[in-house]
């Protein structure tokens, strides 16, 4: 079971966020917090496995927040739920201690999954981020070693799989989390290679660490 905190000043978004939850057996909504200082006053009694917080708050915003618990609740993690899908943002959050970025666009399925990969200890970036973050080219121009300038035809699925393929985890155990066969994700991966101009798997995991999808 994980265990959530909700951080989020607008009281519709943590009802609805809770109403889409409630029927995930393995996750559980243990607390809610308005801004980062009711956060704080929250984890003196509360001891969640994954804090899913805003940026833009009152009183203490999402950055400070970060800072907070980077400092005082370390093996708290954090998930950022935000409208904010500038480039800059991810960085800037993910350097704060954010281990997961997701939209607020965001479905059912894909939140679940990112609040289960970063009670994991794994980092998470939503695939609409991530995919615009793989399609655009490196700030100087340059083409990293390698690689071609990737194709913007990757589906959300080859994006799933090139997470966790950056992650370390081998196709079987990637058909396993994707519910998928084991020929299918090495088709996909495949795929990834052919479309990034990745000499191989090796190359294709440097690329997702130069476009920040992965520490």
């Amino acid at each position: 079971m994980v265990k959530v905190v909700l951080v989020d000043d607008h009281t519709i978004i943590r009802d609805g966020l809770k109403s889409l939850l409630k029927s995930e057996r393995s996750i559980q909504i243990i607390g809610e917090a308005a801004n980062g200082q009711e956060l704080l006053e929250l984890l003196k009694t509360t001891a969640p496995d994954v804090v899913m917080l805003d940026l833009n708050m009152p009183v203490m915003d999402g950055f400070e927040t970060l800072k907070h618990l980077q400092e005082k609740h370390p093996d708290v993690k954090a998930l950022v739920l935000t409208m904010l899908d500038q480039e800059s943002y991810v960085h800037k959050v993910r350097a704060s201690g954010a281990t997961g970025f997701v939209l607020k666009t965001a479905g059912r399925d894909e939140l679940v999954h990112a609040i289960k990969t970063v009670a994991s200890n794994n980092s998470f970036i939503c695939s609409e981020v991530a995919l615009k973050l793989l399609n655009r080219s490196p700030v100087d121009g340059a083409t990293p070693e390698g690689f071609q300038k990737p194709s913007p035809e990757l589906s959300r699925r080859e994006m799933e799989v090139l997470r966790l393929i950056a992650e370390g985890y081998t196709n079987a155990e990637i058909a396993d989390k994707l519910f998928a066969s084991k020929r299918t994700i090495e088709s996909h991966r495949q795929h990834l290679i052919e479309k990034t101009k990745a000499r191989n798997t090796a190359t294709l995991i440097k690329f997702a660490i130069q476009q920040g999808l992965i520490d």
